[in-house]
C-alpha cells in the first residue's frame, strides 16, 4: 500500500456499527466501547474493547481488528514470515526496539485511562517480540501513524482492502457515520 488509510475520530458505535461488526465477525461484540479507527470505506475496523469483558474476565486487546479482509491479508503477512523477521530486528536494532517499547508503554497507558489491568501484557507480544500483526495494525491505525512503528511497518505492507468498496453490508445502515450509542 503506498498511503495508509486516513486517521479517523474515534467515535461512539451506531446500531449500523454493532450489525457491522456482528456480519464481519460473526458474533455480537464484546465490551464494547467505541470505534477506534473506520475504513474508508465507513464501516469500523478498528473497535476499542473494555479491558474487562461483561463477566469480569479480562481482555487485554483494547484495539481489535475487526475488517476480515485486513485481517486476511495481516494473515498473509503472519504465514509468510513477517513476525519472525520483525522480531529478529527488534533483537539487533536498539533504535527499533525503543521505539516498539514506546509503543507498548502508549498501547498500556491507553487502556489504563479505561480500567488498569495490573500485571497484564499489553498485547501483541509487545514490548519484547512480535507476536500478533493484527494487533499491531489495530494499535497503528487507532492511534495514528508514528505510534507503533512495526504496526506502520505491517500496514504500509498491506494492499487497499477497502477498494472494493465495504466488507460487508449490515441492514441497520442509519447514522453509521457516529453518534448512536450502542
Amino acid at each position: 500500500m503506498h498511503t495508509p488509510p486516513p486517521t479517523t475520530p474515534r467515535t461512539e458505535p451506531t446500531d449500523a456499527d454493532v450489525e457491522a461488526f456482528k456480519e464481519q465477525l460473526g458474533r455480537p461484540p464484546r465490551g464494547l466501547r467505541a470505534i477506534a479507527h473506520r475504513c474508508p470505506c465507513g464501516q469500523p475496523d478498528v473497535v476499542e474493547t473494555a479491558p474487562r469483558l461483561p463477566d469480569g474476565t479480562p481482555f487485554p486487546t483494547t484495539y481489535y481488528l475487526t475488517c476480515p479482509r485486513a485481517a486476511s491479508a495481516i494473515g498473509t503477512l503472519e504465514a509468510n514470515g513477517v513476525m519472525k523477521e520483525m522480531s529478529e530486528r527488534l533483537k539487533t536494532d536498539p533504535e527499533l526496539a525503543a521505539a516498539y517499547r514506546a509503543a507498548h508503554e502508549d498501547y498500556i497507558a491507553r487502556r489504563d485511562a479505561i480500567e488498569v489491568l495490573e500485571g497484564f501484557p499489553s498485547a501483541g507480544g509487545m514490548p519484547d517480540r512480535v507476536k500478533c500483526l493484527h494487533v499491531l495494525v489495530g494499535h497503528s491505525l487507532a492511534a495514528g501513524p508514528g505510534v507503533n512503528p512495526l504496526g506502520d511497518e505491517a500496514l504500509a505492507m498491506l494492499p487497499e482492502w477497502w477498494a472494493k468498496g465495504p466488507c460487508v453490508t449490515p441492514c441497520a445502515t442509519e447514522d453509521a457515520a457516529g453518534g448512536g450509542a450502542a
